[in-house]
């Protein structure tokens, strides 16, 4: 009899396991006597009867299904298992991992901009991170009607409705719209709180979200590289005047034309602004420290030398400030 019992029992597990693999469900089979149940590693088994959650099994290992499963499901605990029946329950792998998966958009996206009536063009990439959030959910918005499902599946969700986001955000704390990166912490937290809403209605979260890059058009990233060239130069008038010496510095502004002309005119005359400038400066530092000696030697340095040395007009007898002269006693004013 034991051996017409074990024909009947299978093994339930995940058997078409793979990473990118959110869930996958077995189904379609009965359990019968003596079957076993074996969840690995970052898997949960789901017993769903009916469309009902029966039992959540999250530690890894192998268990009877009879003795180790049964007794714990809620409304089956007092299913008996007779010779040619088996008890028609379906069972959900549930992958607990964090996905992280890349995104970036796949046409440019239009940002209003007050420079430029058309919008700007801009392309971004990065990363997001999510996971299965709430079994019951899950079940009645996705597994109820599919076997499997695919990270590649949540990628599409989320990228159906990211370019409206990136607008949004990107509008919202865009301060700098020609240096969004710096931005980029406070715009991607804002995608992720509205993302979260999205897929929660499907029993996942979003735990991250980063923009790694903003892109702009060449003519757009050129108009910025020179940009960032007038700021560390200083003002257009030095821009140009520098830009003139690279060029002949370099050779691209050469011969006997007018370019060349005036270009050399150009340098002669900075340069000579340059030395007049300079030289301007240290006569003004060689009249200050004049000044400084001059004020420093006037001044008295001791108590003796501020005393003025007196002359006897009688005798011509030198004294230190004497009302009388020591030699002749002539009186001095």
């Amino acid at each position: 009899m034991s051996f017409f019992r074990n024909q009947f029992a299978n093994v339930v597990e995940w058997e078409e396991f793979r990473d990118d693999m959110i869930f996958w469900k077995w189904s379609n089979r009965e359990i019968k006597k003596g079957s076993k149940l074996i969840i690995r590693p970052g898997q949960d088994a789901i017993f769903v009867n009916n469309g009902r959650i029966e039992g959540v099994f999250t530690d890894d290992g192998e268990y009877n299904v009879d003795s180790e499963i049964i007794p714990f499901l809620s409304t089956l605990k007092g299913f008996k298992f007779g010779f040619n029946s088996g008890m028609r329950v379906e069972v959900l792998f549930v992958n607990t991992k964090e996905f992280t998966v890349r995104w970036g958009t796949q046409n440019p996206i239009m940002i209003p901009v007050p420079q430029l009536p058309g919008g700007m063009p801009i392309r971004a990439n990065g990363t997001f991170n999510f996971k299965v959030s709430d079994y019951v959910t899950l079940i009645n918005k996705v597994a109820g009607v599919k076997n499997s499902y695919l990270v590649e599946d949540v990628k599409i969700r989320i990228t159906s409705v990211l370019d409206q986001l990136l607008m949004k955000w990107i509008s919202r704390e865009g301060k700098d719209m020609f240096n969004l990166q710096a931005n980029a912490s406070d715009i991607a937290r804002g995608i992720r709180e509205d993302l979260d809403m999205q897929v929660l209605d499907d029993g996942f979260s979003i735990t991250n979200f980063q923009v790694m890059s903003f892109n702009y058009p060449q003519e757009i990233q050129d108009m910025i590289t020179k940009n960032a060239s007038y700021e560390m130069i200083g003002n257009m008038q030095k821009y140009q005047q520098a830009a003139m010496t690279e060029g002949i510095a370099s050779g691209k502004v050469q011969g006997g034309g007018a370019a060349s002309d005036m270009a050399g005119m150009m340098m002669g005359m900075n340069m000579a602004n340059e030395m007049l400038k300079n030289m301007n400066q240290n006569q003004n530092q060689n009249q200050n420290q004049n000044q400084n000696q001059q004020s420093a030697s006037s001044a008295p340095t001791s108590e003796g030398d501020s005393k003025k040395a007196n002359f006897c007009p009688n005798c011509g007898t030198k004294n230190e400030g004497a009302n009388f002269c020591p030699n002749c006693g002539q009186k001095l004013n």
